[in-house]
C-alpha cells in the first residue's frame, strides 16, 4: 500500500554504520559499541545465521530481553532479508506455540534461562525448529560463540522492499493472535516517517526501558539515522532512569502510561531530577488525564504520545510536546493530528463518512500500512477495503483536526439497546478519589443484554472509593445508560504481554454482582 520507498532496513543500518563509524552506536550499562564495531558485529551475526541455514527468506523468531546481542540479532536479520517475528517473554507456552507454528518459523533466539523451556516446547510442534541461545546454555546452540567464530566483514544488505521484514502478532486479546505483515518497504516507511516527523532532541540519545520486541524496538533506527547512541536498560526502574539519563546524557525514551505513573509517585517523595531527558514518547494504553497533568506539572513538557498499532505502527497520530497543554484537558484527551504521510477517514457502519465531531471507525491509508496478515486471505480482506485500513478504532474529530480514541469497535458495550464505549467510562471513573487503575467491559446478562462492569484498582485497598460516587459521577458525565450495573474492586488488573488491559479476561471473569442505583 503506498509509495514503493525502493530500499530496505538493511541498507539503512549498513549507510549509517559506514557513515557515522566513529561514533558510539550501541550501549548498555556494561559497554558500548561505536557504529563500526556494530558493522562488525552485525556481520558476524549474519554468517552465525547463514550457518544454521537461515537466509534471505528464513524465518527467525527473537524471544530475548534487552541485551546488545538482541539489538544486534534484529539488525543482522534485517541485513539479511531474514523475517523476524519478536516474541514476549511473558508469553504463554500455548500462545508460545501457536506463533512459532504459525509463523513457520525456521529458528528461535532466546536467553540462556528460557532455552530449556523452549526446546522441550518446540519438540512437541511437529516441525523442525532450531533453538540458539544468546550465550552458553545446556541447551541449544549458542549464537554469540558462533559469531566469534567469524572474521567481521562489509555488511551487503540483500532485501528488496517487497521482502518481508517483519511479522509481528496482535496482543489476541479476542482471540487467536494474528500475523501481521510488513515488509521492508512499509518498515521503513515507519521509520522514515519517525525520524522526520516526531519531534526528536539533539543529539539522538534514545534509551528503552520497555522490551524492543515491542513499540521500542522502532527506536533504535532515528537514533541511527541521525548518528545517536541507542542505549539499552534491561528493565524499567524509575530512579535507575533517571541516574542513567543524567550519567549517559540520554534525550529521549519511550514509556506506557503505568511507567510515568511511577515516576509520579517515585517524584513526590522524592527529588528526581531527569537531566538531559527532554522527550518522553509515551502510548501503548490510555493514560488517565489527571495523572498526566501530574506528570506535566512535575516534569514540565517533556511528552510526545504516539497513536498506532501493529497493523499501522506507531504513525497514525501524534500528540507533540507543544500541544500538551494544561489549559486543555480535552486536547490531553486526544492523540493529536494525522502524521503527513498519513490519509485518515472516519467511517459509520455503512462504509459513509461521518462528520465532524461525530463517531466513525477509524481508517488509514500510507506506506507504513502492513501487506497484510499472514496466511489470513478473508481477514486481510475484511481489514483492508479499497486501499484502507479499518483499524477497528472509534474515534472523532475537533474542529481543529485532533483525533479522539473512543473506544475499539469490538470493546463497544451494547447495553439496554444503547452504544456505550468503556474507553470513556475508565476515564470518568480515573478522575474519582482514590482509584488508581480501572478496566470496563461489558458482560453477558439476561436483561441488559450487556451489562456495563467495571473492575477497580483501588490506592488503599482498606479503603476503596464509595461505589454510589463512581455510579453518581459516571450518570453526570456520560448518562444513565453508562452507568456500570457492577463495580468490582479488585487488587490489580490482569494485563497482556504488551502492557494493555485484558478484557478478554475481564469478560470471562464471574465476579459477585453488585448492583449500581441506577
Amino acid at each position: 500500500m503506498g509509495i514503493d520507498l525502493g530500499g530496505s532496513l538493511g541498507s539503512l543500518i549498513a549507510r549509517a554504520c559506514q557513515r557515522w563509524h566513529p561514533r558510539i552506536a550501541l550501549e548498555w550499562p556494561e559497554g558500548a559499541l561505536t557504529y563500526a564495531e556494530l558493522g562488525d558485529r552485525i556481520s558476524q551475526f549474519v554468517a552465525a545465521f547463514g550457518s544454521l541455514g537461515l537466509a534471505r527468506g528464513g524465518a527467525l523468531a527473537i524471544m530475548a530481553p534487552n541485551l546488545p546481542e538482541t539489538a544486534i540479532a534484529n539488525a543482522a536479520a534485517m541485513v539479511a532479508a531474514i523475517r523476524v517475528t519478536p516474541v514476549s517473554l511473558f508469553m504463554s507456552d500455548e500462545d508460545l506455540a501457536y506463533i512459532l507454528s504459525d509463523a513457520e518459523i525456521d529458528v528461535v533466539l532466546v536467553a540462556q534461562e528460557q532455552a530449556e523451556r523452549v526446546e522441550l516446547l518446540v519438540t512437541n510442534l511437529g516441525r523442525s525448529i532450531q533453538v540458539a541461545t544468546l550465550g552458553a546454555a545446556e541447551r541449544g546452540i549458542d549464537l554469540v560463540a558462533r559469531a566469534d567464530s567469524f572474521a567481521p566483514s562489509p555488511l551487503e544488505p540483500v532485501a528488496q522492499c517487497g521482502d518481508i521484514a517483519v511479522i509481528g502478532y496482535t496482543g489476541g486479546t479476542t482471540g487467536r493472535p494474528k500475523g501481521v505483515v510488513h515488509t521492508h518497504n512499509s518498515a521503513l516507511a515507519t521509520v522514515l516517517m519517525a525520524a522526520s516527523e516526531w519531534e526528536w532532541p539533539s543529539p539522538t540519545n534514545v534509551v528503552a526501558v520497555t522490551p524492543v520486541s515491542h513499540a521500542a524496538g522502532i527506536l533504535c533506527y532515528p537514533a541511527w539515522l541521525k548518528g545517536g547512541t541507542f542505549h539499552l536498560l534491561p528493565s524499567f526502574d524509575p530512579a535507575g532512569l533517571a541516574d542513567y539519563a543524567r550519567k549517559h546524557n540520554v534525550t529521549a525514551t519511550f514509556l506506557v502510561p503505568t511507567m510515568i505513573y511511577r515516576l509520579i509517585d517515585l517524584a513526590k517523595e522524592t527529588a528526581l531530577d531527569l537531566g538531559p531527558l527532554e522527550t518522553i514518547i509515551y502510548g501503548g494504553a490510555p493514560i488517565a488525564i489527571p495523572r498526566l497533568v501530574e506528570a506535566i506539572e512535575l516534569f514540565g513538557p517533556l511528552f510526545m504520545q504516539l497513536y498506532g498499532q501493529t497493523e499501522a505502527p506507531t504513525c497514525i497520530a501524534y500528540l507533540a510536546r507543544g500541544q500538551h497543554v494544561l489549559d486543555r484537558p480535552d486536547r490531553l484527551g486526544s492523540c493529536g493530528v494525522p502524521l503527513a504521510s498519513v490519509d485518515i477517514q472516519l467511517i459509520d457502519a455503512n462504509g459513509a463518512p461521518v462528520a465532524t465531531g461525530e463517531c466513525g471507525e477509524i481508517c488509514v491509508r500510507g506506506a507504513f500500512v502492513m501487506q497484510g496478515y499472514w496466511r489470513r486471505e478473508s481477514d486481510t480482506a475484511e481489514a483492508i477495503r479499497d486501499g484502507w485500513l479499518r483499524t477497528g478504532d472509534v474515534g472523532r474529530f475537533d474542529d481543529d483536526g485532533y483525533l479522539s480514541i473512543v473506544d475499539r469497535t469490538k470493546d463497544m458495550i451494547i447495553t439496554g439497546g444503547f452504544n456505550v464505549y468503556p474507553n470513556e467510562i475508565e476515564q470518568v471513573i480515573a478522575d474519582v478519589p482514590g482509584v488508581l487503575a480501572c478496566g470496563v467491559v461489558g458482560i453477558d446478562d439476561p436483561y441488559w443484554g450487556e451489562a456495563v462492569t467495571a473492575f477497580v484498582v483501588s490506592t488503599d485497598p482498606a479503603n476503596p472509593p464509595d461505589r454510589a460516587q463512581i455510579t453518581r459521577v459516571v450518570r453526570e458525565r456520560r448518562g444513565v445508560a453508562a452507568v456500570p450495573k457492577r463495580i468490582e474492586f479488585i487488587d490489580a488488573l490482569p494485563m497482556t504481554p504488551i502492557g494493555k488491559i485484558d478484557k478478554k479476561v475481564l469478560r470471562l471473569w464471574r465476579p459477585e454482582a453488585v448492583e449500581s442505583h441506577s
